[in-house]
């Protein structure tokens, strides 16, 4: 048996970030269409004619009925039965972002139909929980009741209690942030819908009058949502009237946002954590939703720097607007597979992705397969524990990804990282049609560089005959090489030189098998040679 020592030395050592690029081989517009679809997994209410996500039924029909008004419809938010208000609003806002800036990738992916459809869902529901100028109810079911029990939707036998602001217990950030959505949901109706864009429009000066008048967290006037959605910074700013009177807090604020941007790649003063395979870490509980809002604001400023022909400032200098682009990317790529577990963390996507997702529909059988009652305890003690695949596929959920190791396991009760969630995906939706469809105006090469790879090991096959004889290894010697040169950055259609998982190197090589290594150059083809080797 062959012992190899040292294997592999290669001339010249390569820089990749001056040397051509590896793309990523992803089908970002069928994530795109996978993400969207997520949402019609989330739809409370009577669901549509048209409704894809066959395996769901209408659910809390009677949401707000016993305090006399009606606000069936709208999100759940994550893995339980409960319609948050804050989080909804957010996802609606990220979602009317995405549109309006990538609207014509959408089209042209044949996605924006559904986008649009998936707005309107939350934002009918927010007209019905709009009633007057200065109510908004915030929450229908509380956490601690729901989480108690483990139902489908269809099933659940929760408190389905509403929760309301008012002047009296006021809540000025959720009816900001409620305002901005129907405000961002206006301009994606604008043309399509005159009339409801205005009527949107409406409620979001009514809503934002009422965040003004009446001062006050939110999570003060409805105190169950603390413990799940809490207030942390308030009602800082709000800002309304001809940008120029705001001109002084705007300068604020674009500096903050090129501060917080340059610490995104690495090129502040201080600098977001990252994993080993290159995720950005916040937290371990559903560290991307800080990783899908962070690389949509990447992508926005890299087209407004790129269509004013700017660059970033930062500590270290001046920075290209692709560098942003290409971080965006690479946190996307991660997200879909390309990382150290090589997992797709969108249910769904690739071959390898959780299939035991922390999500109560998901997770028990359809009503529609068996329409047998599941009640509350039962849940947990049928569907919970049980260690198998989700009988439902929950397409298009982005769950909470790995650790600040890049460590993952796949466990229903793993809720920190194996639950989805509605503001997961909305601000991804911009991403994904952005790197499947371009740069609306300059339509850009979408380019990132990889790290310098490592060998990458084949599959064990027959020792190859060489095709050139290296002149560092004597014909009597045991190992032989072959090199495949091609003039060529793709093959047949694939790129040869994308290596998204590199494994760990070998310590020995038994006989009669083989290695291959893929290595990327400019300059003339790199000498390779076998330093010294040992045979066992």
């Amino acid at each position: 048996m062959d012992k190899l020592t040292k294997l592999i030395s290669m001339a010249p050592l390569f820089l990749l970030l001056c040397l051509p690029f590896a793309f990523a081989d992803h089908d970002y517009g069928h994530a795109l269409s996978k993400s969207i679809l997520f949402f019609e997994a989330q739809r409370s209410g009577h669901l549509p004619h048209n409704q894809r996500i066959t395996w769901r039924a209408n659910s809390g029909l009677n949401d707000g009925k016993a305090s006399g008004v009606d606000l069936v419809g709208g999100y759940y938010d994550a893995g339980d039965n409960v319609k948050f208000g804050l989080p909804m609003a957010f996802t609606i806002t990220m979602m009317s972002w995405s549109i309006i800036e990538y609207g014509k990738q959408m089209a042209a992916n044949g996605e924006l139909k559904h986008a649009m459809e998936a707005v309107k869902w939350g934002t009918d529901y927010f007209i019905k929980a709009h009633p007057h100028p200065f109510v908004l109810y915030g929450e229908v079911g509380d956490g601690n009741s729901d989480h108690y029990c483990w139902q489908k939707p269809e099933d659940m036998t929760t408190d389905r209690r509403v929760y309301k602001i008012d002047p009296s217990k006021p809540g000025s950030d959720l009816a900001g942030e409620t305002a901005a959505a129907m405000a961002a949901a206006s301009i994606v109706f604008r043309r399509f819908n005159p009339a409801y864009s205005r009527e949107l429009l409406r409620h979001a000066h009514q809503l934002f009058e009422f965040a003004d008048k009446y001062r006050g967290k939110y999570d003060s006037s409805i105190t169950v949502a603390r413990k799940y959605y809490r207030s942390v910074s308030g009602y800082n700013l709000l800002m309304q009237g001809k940008a120029v009177h705001n001109a002084p807090v705007f300068e604020r604020y674009r500096r903050k946002a090129e501060y917080f941007m340059c610490s995104l790649i690495g090129k502040g003063s201080r600098n977001i954590q990252r994993t080993p395979g290159g995720l950005i870490f916040r937290q371990r509980w559903n560290n991307m939703q800080f990783v899908t809002s962070a690389s949509f604001l990447a992508t926005v400023c890299s087209d407004y720097l790129t269509s004013s022909r700017g660059s970033l400032k930062c500590a270290s200098g001046n920075v290209a607007p692709s560098q942003l682009l290409s971080f965006a990317k690479s946190q996307v790529d991660y997200l879909l597979g390309d990382n150290p577990r090589a997992t797709s963390y969108m249910v769904g996507y690739g071959n390898n992705y959780p299939r035991q997702v922390h999500h109560r529909g998901s997770s028990i059988v359809s009503i529609k397969v068996n329409p047998k009652f599941v009640a509350c305890r039962q849940g947990y003690a049928t569907w919970y524990t049980r260690k198998a695949s989700d009988p439902n596929v929950l397409t298009g959920a982005v769950v909470g990804g790995p650790d600040a190791y890049d460590n993952f396991a796949d466990e229903r009760n793993n809720y920190e990282q194996t639950e989805p969630a509605t503001y997961n995906n909305a601000p991804l939706l911009g991403i994904l049609a952005r790197l499947a469809g371009g740069h609306v105006r300059y339509n850009q090469l979408l380019r990132v560089a990889v790290p310098a790879p490592n060998p990458v090991i084949a599959k064990p096959k027959p020792a190859l005959k060489p095709e050139l004889t290296p002149t560092s290894a004597s014909s009597s010697s045991p190992i032989t090489i072959k090199q495949k040169m091609t003039t060529s950055w793709n093959d047949k259609g694939k790129h040869t030189t994308d290596i998204p998982h590199f494994p760990k190197w070998l310590n020995s090589l038994p006989a009669r098998e083989s290695l291959e290594f893929v290595y990327i150059h400019s300059a003339s083809p790199a000498d390779v040679s076998v330093s010294s080797y040992k045979l066992a």
